[in-house]
């Protein structure tokens, strides 16, 4: 799938929506704070808003193409759009509501079995029930199906499990993935939190104030952010102010308050000197005792200052000259018996600190 979105451009309060981008690739995750313009960019490719310039191409067909006049209709885009309140007939059944879906249309050549759909998304129970009679959760696999049964050539999911409690996230998210997986059609997806985007996405664009701040493949963007808005929306755990004091070959010695720090060499802009030094907590390592092997550059003595719980893992703020935050299992913090006051060492290695010039 090639979506190409050249000069694309929508006003909106309280700035204009502007975007140049190609993407490609099974799930793209459209990301970024509320308000930044997400849903916005979604219903301009869906066709539901009309940019005020710009050309929209998915694969070889213009669908978009302002300066020229083009304009494809909704329905004859071959695009699925889930919204964020899922737009179910009421008044339907289920097994209506997926039958309409199958009738708005599509593209002949991918049309998916009906059976196989209600198969793979397990919702054969519900084809008899009212609409009304369903659970958050069993609604977002209908509004699923009946997406796909319009043998979409690009599936658009706006924020499909955002009103769901943390339970069922974990409970559709593997229904998000067969779908995936099993019918090959590729998704934008909109959402702002970051379990979501790491257990689906292989790609993701960073949208911040109608404008993309970043794009690229997810475990790039999140390990290294380009800027600090993406950093902080990302919720990278430690981000200090750090001096670079020495280039050394592929190293990079950087200060952070009293803490001298060794980083990989990055591509930073020349001369560059003042820069935020981000680390994520699951890359740091805790351990107790003396000398330890080990060929993490960064060996930080440090004082244990919180052992909390968050979600299946935990979270642990250290002491290290600086503010520094660790992510470890239960096990792990029981073994190491960690608990405030406790003396540890963090290990970071040289590739996980990543800078950011200021």
């Amino acid at each position: 799938m090639s979506l190409i979105l050249r000069n694309v451009a929508l006003p909106l309060a309280p700035f204009t929506l502007e975007v140049n981008a190609e993407i490609h690739g099974r799930v793209t995750v459209i990301f970024g704070p509320s308000g930044s313009g997400k849903t916005s960019l979604l219903e301009v490719v869906a066709g539901l808003r009309s940019a005020k310039s710009g050309l929209i191409q998915l694969d070889d067909v213009v669908l978009t193409d302002v300066a020229h006049g083009v304009f494809v209709p909704i329905r004859q885009r071959g695009i699925g759009y889930v919204p964020q309140d899922l737009a179910l007939f009421p008044h339907f059944s289920v097994r209506e509501n997926l039958l309409y879906g199958r009738r708005s249309g599509g593209e002949k050549e991918r049309v998916v079995p009906f059976d196989r759909i209600v198969e793979v998304l397990e919702i054969q129970p519900l084809l008899q029930r009212g609409v009304t009679q369903l659970s958050g959760g069993e609604k977002q696999r209908v509004a699923l199906a009946r997406a796909l049964l319009a043998a979409p050539r690009l599936l658009l999911l706006d924020e499909p499990l955002a009103s769901l409690d943390l339970k069922l996230k974990m409970r559709i998210l593997p229904y998000l993935a067969r779908v995936r997986d099993e019918f090959g059609v590729p998704m934008l997806y909109v959402t702002h939190d970051r379990f979501e985007t790491l257990a689906l996405a292989d790609r993701m664009v960073v949208l911040v104030n109608g404008k993309i701040e970043q794009t690229g493949a997810v475990q790039d963007v999140f390990s290294r952010p380009a800027s600090l808005a993406v950093a902080d929306m990302l919720a990278v755990e430690t981000i200090l102010e750090g001096r670079i004091v020495k280039m050394d070959g592929d190293l990079v010695n950087v200060v952070a308050g009293p803490t001298a720090l060794v980083s990989a060499a990055q591509n930073l802009p020349a001369n560059t000197r003042e820069v935020y030094v981000c680390i994520r907590a699951e890359d740091v390592v805790v351990l107790k005792g003396g000398d330890v092997p080990s060929s993490a550059r960064n060996r930080l003595p440090a004082v244990v200052k919180s052992v909390t719980r968050e979600g299946a893992l935990m979270r642990v703020e250290l002491d290290c000259g600086f503010a520094l935050v660790a992510q470890l299992t239960k096990q792990a913090c029981e073994e190491l018996a960690l608990q405030p006051g406790t003396q540890v060492v963090a290990l970071v290695k040289a590739p996980h600190i990543h800078l950011i010039p200021r």
